[in-house]
């Protein structure tokens, strides 16, 4: 047996996303088809719990739709050049005690930016900087979650489907060994949207920072 969070996107000024812990048969390994089952299994047991349909956002997703928003497949503009990865981006602004921001991340595929050996051998992470805009490192989840939503805004056919979802899951995702999550990230988007505060979360730092807590932040 297994526990993974299922990220219920809330509606009220104080909570934007509920993270319901969901106890589950876990199947060993991680080869796509023993994966997928886990998922299967995640699911099921959160219908159980009256959160249904859930979505599966990763890239071992057995939906299209989950796969193409996991952040190594959904995609940021920018200016007058390609576009990059959530993950490229995430990872190509960070900066770093000794060097960063590794810009040249944004051009690599999401695989090789994650694990760029530069990442663990500049010292601690201190801020982060996108695009010439600064972000700090707390809330701890913030500015993954911003760029996320941020290309969530930009792909509107596929933000547009998350309506359809009660919960959003990422069967990778432990939260005693990860920060970030791009299922709790969707489940932000979807309960910003409902309660009118897109694209306001975009364009005002302060704003959007006052309701950022994510799955580890505990407290702004």
């Amino acid at each position: 047996m297994a526990k993974r969070p299922v990220f219920v996107p809330k509606f009220s000024d104080t909570e934007f996303v509920e993270a319901i812990n969901v106890e589950f048969m876990w199947h060993a390994g991680m080869a796509l088809p023993q994966v997928r089952k886990s998922i299967a299994s995640l699911h099921a047991a959160a219908k159980q719990k009256g959160i249904a349909p859930c979505l599966e956002i990763s890239s071992k997703s057995p939906d299209d739709l989950g796969v193409a928003l996991s952040a190594f497949n959904l995609k940021l503009e920018r200016p007058g050049q390609r576009p990059m990865s959530v993950e490229c981006a995430f990872q190509g602004s960070k900066v770093f005690e000794q060097g960063g921001p590794y810009t040249d991340l944004y051009d690599r595929p999401s695989r090789d930016a994650k694990t760029d050996d530069r990442l663990h051998t500049s010292g601690a992470i201190v801020g982060f900087r996108f695009l010439g805009e600064e972000f700090p490192t707390k809330p701890v989840t913030a500015f993954y979650d911003w760029l996320y939503l941020k290309a969530l805004d930009q792909n509107r056919a596929l933000a547009d489907e998350l309506e359809k979802y009660a919960g959003f899951t990422d069967i990778v995702f432990n939260p005693v060994k990860s920060l970030n999550c791009q299922a709790h990230a969707a489940a932000l988007y979807v309960a910003a949207c409902r309660q009118g505060h897109m694209p306001k979360m975009l364009h005002d730092l302060q704003f959007y920072l006052e309701r950022a807590a994510g799955p580890n932040n505990n407290a702004l």
